[in-house]
């Protein structure tokens, strides 16, 4: 079969037609499947063929569809779709541990990602080791020959620390570790974690993959001996695979993944250089500028920076919330990578049950504020953070 590029994966990557021959994908909305025989249903169940169902919790052929598709652009053997992007990474880490292991993260992760490893992984026994992702020296006093899993962002959410994937990989692997990154902030049309060598690649696929606050959906992508192995196992049998109707849904918004998370990252460049020395922000963190600290290595692995970026805001909360309250496009949500532009305020949101403590050594501080860049024209979008700031 001819390879194909990214784009013409996501319009026909893992397309199944029924016996009428459908353009647009079918829905297939069923909890089950019916057998011929008693004999096909024994069959079936000891091993299924690739295009052989038997319940919706362990396969669809719309999930099916959607699984496929995102594997190719992602450039893996295989995926299993979610029912959200912590589904994913909750799957990707409880397949791959058990009682007495040992996990390495990067600290600086998204608030529910912290909770599953240091609550719930630790519940289990599992012990965890937190590291500064952007410290090369410090994974390599982390990681050790029993390590099983580490696991990173590969840019930090919400304040975008950029890690080197190469090194951590190449260190993971000599330690006989397997490698789960979450590809949130690069996006699949930038994904790099796979072409380095990660083991599994995590994704919430409500950000950019459906892209325009409709769906839910997460996604765990990597070789076929993983995913059809552990990953499906304890997925199927704890309930996470993701519903038929979130997947066709999914499958129409990869058509026009690339086109739109272009277009958002090259605003967010733009609204990176409006605002990069503005007088009212005590900094500016986007990957892609040369004011941010991991530049030279995010450009190293990467075309572009992805499609949010953070500021913080001089003077605090009161400060913070001034400028929030008087963006008119801009709206107050917890979301990010949607078509529509996003201000987030970690401290009092996603992070909130973070101690202080943690908060301050993440730098996630009262002023601090994401931006998720969307498809609106960007000089409206400079001109309403400009209104905010004007009201701080």
């Amino acid at each position: 079969m001819t390879k194909w590029g990214k784009r013409t994966e996501a319009v026909h990557g893992g397309t199944r037609r029924s016996q009428y021959n459908e353009v647009s994908e079918a829905i297939f909305m069923t909890q089950a499947f019916v057998y011929e025989t008693a004999e096909a249903a024994e069959a079936r169940f000891i091993e299924s063929g690739a295009d052989e169902f038997i319940y919706a919790r362990y396969g669809n052929p719309t999930n099916r569809m959607f699984e496929d598709r995102i594997a190719a652009i992602e450039g893996t053997e295989d995926a299993f779709a979610c029912t959200s992007g912590m589904a994913a990474v909750n799957g990707a880490l409880m397949a791959l541990t058990k009682a007495g292991d040992h996990v390495v993260s990067s600290r600086a992760l998204f608030g529910s990602c912290l909770y599953v490893l240091e609550d719930v992984l630790g519940r289990f026994g599992v012990e965890i080791t937190l590291v500064d992702g952007t410290d090369n020296a410090d994974w390599e006093a982390a990681i050790r020959p029993d390590t099983k899993v580490v696991f990173l962002e590969a840019i930090s959410n919400p304040t975008l620390e950029v890690i080197d994937l190469a090194h951590v990989i190449k260190l993971a692997h000599a330690n006989g570790a397997l490698v789960v990154v979450d590809n949130a902030m690069p996006t699949p049309v930038f994904s790099y974690a796979a072409k380095l060598g990660a083991d599994l690649v995590v994704y919430s696929t409500t950000k950019h993959v459906d892209g325009q606050g409709r769906m839910l959906g997460g996604a765990i992508c990597g070789s076929r001996e993983l995913i059809r192995g552990p990953i499906e196992t304890y997925v199927k049998h704890t309930g996470g695979a993701i519903n038929p109707f979130a997947a066709w849904t999914h499958l129409k918004a990869l058509e026009t993944l690339d086109l739109r998370v272009r277009a958002q990252a090259d605003a967010a460049m733009k609204v990176a250089e409006a605002f990069a020395d503005h007088p009212k922000l005590a900094r500016m963190s986007y990957p892609q500028h040369p004011s941010h600290p991991q530049h030279a290595i995010a450009m190293e692995q990467a075309p572009s920076g992805g499609t949010v970026l953070a500021i913080e805001v001089s003077g605090g909360k009161e400060a913070c919330f001034r400028f929030l309250n008087a963006l008119e496009i801009f709206t107050i949500s917890n979301n990010f990578a949607d078509a529509k532009s996003i201000a987030t305020h970690p401290a009092t949101t996603t992070h909130q049950r973070l101690p202080q403590e943690q908060k301050d050594m993440l730098g996630i501080s009262d002023g601090l504020v994401r931006l998720s860049i969307g498809l609106e024209d960007v000089d409206d979008l400079i001109a309403d953070l400009e209104r905010g700031l004007n009201a701080v």
